[in-house]
């Protein structure tokens, strides 16, 4: 085998499977294992640095961050539970539902558990594909399904000492009224 400038076995000539397979590239999707939930902060750049591909040509990154009001009331932080071993099901069978259905190379989600401040990172889903349609649609209907179907519990707490669970999926546009003093 022929060893090209770089010092390492040249792949000019051979097919383009081959080629990736030489390479040291997966020929189809990535699998990343990983935990879908933490209680640490989330990494975003060591998630990015996961998240490329040499096939993919549109890398989503989607993050869910706290923000510091929600309907008129200044939130001090978030506090989100799970059922955990379902939860971390439901996630990876999200992923791999949406890796088939939408031909992504890469499909990372991870949420956060406990505490979460203003302007943390609550949630990421990272999605590749070969062309950028896929990975936006497949990172919507990700992010989407989590905070629709997995259970997860957010509870709110705000600045004036009060809290609310739930409120935590856009399907829900009644005013909070499970408030805890």
């Amino acid at each position: 085998m022929p060893v090209c400038r770089r010092r390492s076995i040249c792949t000019r000539g051979l097919p383009p499977t081959s080629r990736r397979r030489r390479a040291g590239y997966p020929t189809k999707q990535r699998r990343i294992t990983m935990k879908h939930l933490s209680t640490d902060k989330i990494d975003v750049h060591a998630l990015w640095a996961q998240a490329h591909h040499p096939e993919a040509g549109g890398v989503v990154l989607f993050s869910g961050e706290v923000r510091n009001n929600h309907q008129g009331q200044e939130v001090s932080h978030l506090f989100y539970e799970a059922a955990e071993p379902m939860a971390e099901k439901m996630i990876a069978a999200l992923l791999a539902e949406a890796t088939e259905r939408w031909g992504l190379q890469v499909a990372i989600a991870v949420h956060r558990l406990g505490e979460v401040v203003v302007m943390d990172t609550a949630v990421v889903v990272i999605t590749a594909a070969t062309h950028r349609q896929e990975a936006y649609t497949a990172n919507q209907y990700i992010i989407d399904q989590i905070k629709h179907q997995v259970p997860l519990w957010k509870c709110e707490h705000f600045v004036d000492g009060t809290r609310a669970w739930g409120g935590h999926c856009s399907c829900q546009h009644a005013p909070l009224t499970n408030k805890i003093p």
